[in-house]
C-alpha cells in the first residue's frame, strides 16, 4: 500500500525523530564519541524543526485560517494544564512500561544544572514535538484510520474506533502508559470537538512545556 504525499509529510518528521531517539538511546554517556551525547537532542531542532518548517505551507490544518479562536485557545491552554498535572500523578510503577530509551540528565561534572543543554531539551519538547506528534497521530494517523483518504476527513466526524486506536499506539511510545492514555484522549477529543488541529497542538504545547519547568525545578529527571 502506497501513502499519499500528504500521508509521508505528517509521518517522515515523525519517523526522523524516533530515529534521533534511538540514536540517543545508544549513544554512550561515557564520551567514547568524543562529544557529549546529550547534545545530540538539538538534532531534533535542525532535523525534524527543518522538516515542520520546509514542508510547513502543505500543512493546511495549520494555515493561519484555520487558528483557533480566543475561547478554543484558552480551552487548549486548560486542558494542557490539567494534562501535565496527570502526568506528574500517574506515575506508579504499575503504571508505567518500561524506562525512558534516552533518559535525559542535563547536569554538569559538579551537579550543576547545564542552562544550555535544558533551553535546547526545553525547547524542542515544547516547539517542535508538539507540532510534530499531533500532526502525525491526530491530523494522519486518528482520520487515516478513519477512512485511508484522511485528507477529506472533518475531525469533527471522527468515530470513537479512531480515536481509542490511534491513542492505543501512542500510548505504546509513551513509558508512562496510564498518563499517555489521558493525554492521547484529550488532545484527540480537544482536535475532534474543535476541528482545528492547532487546539491539540496548543495543549500538548502546554503539557511540554509545563511539565520541563516541573522537571528542572524538582529535578525529576525521569519525566524527560
Amino acid at each position: 500500500m502506497s501513502l499519499s504525499r500528504a500521508a509521508v509529510l505528517r509521518s517522515a518528521p515523525f519517523a526522523a525523530f524516533m530515529v534521533l531517539l534511538a540514536l540517543r538511546g545508544a549513544a554512550p554517556a561515557d564520551g567514547a564519541w568524543g562529544f557529549d551525547t546529550r547534545w545530540l537532542y538539538a538534532l531534533n531542532l535542525v532535523v525534524v524543526g527543518g522538516m515542520l518548517l520546509w514542508w510547513r505551507r502543505e500543512y493546511g490544518e495549520l494555515a493561519r485560517q484555520n487558528l483557533p479562536t480566543a475561547r478554543e485557545a484558552a480551552a487548549a491552554v486548560g486542558i494542557g494544564a490539567l494534562v501535565c498535572v496527570a502526568w506528574v500523578l500517574l506515575d506508579a510503577p504499575w503504571m508505567q512500561i518500561g524506562e525512558a530509551s534516552a533518559p535525559f540528565r542535563p547536569l554538569d561534572a559538579d551537579g550543576q544544572l547545564a542552562w544550555p543543554l535544558i533551553a535546547v531539551r526545553w525547547l524542542g519538547a515544547t516547539l517542535v514535538v508538539p507540532v510534530m506528534e499531533e500532526l502525525f497521530w491526530r491530523s494522519f494517523l486518528m482520520r487515516w484510520i478513519e477512512r485511508p483518504v484522511f485528507e477529506g476527513v472533518d475531525p469533527r466526524q471522527v468515530g470513537v474506533r479512531a480515536i481509542v486506536l490511534s491513542t492505543f499506539v501512542f500510548v505504546l511510545v509513551h513509558p508512562l502508559w496510564l498518563a499517555a492514555i489521558v493525554a492521547g484522549l484529550a488532545y484527540a477529543l480537544l482536535y475532534r470537538a474543535t476541528g482545528k488541529l492547532w487546539t491539540a497542538v496548543i495543549a500538548h504545547a502546554v503539557t511540554n512545556g509545563a511539565l520541563g519547568v516541573y522537571v528542572v525545578a524538582t529535578r525529576q529527571w525521569g519525566f524527560w
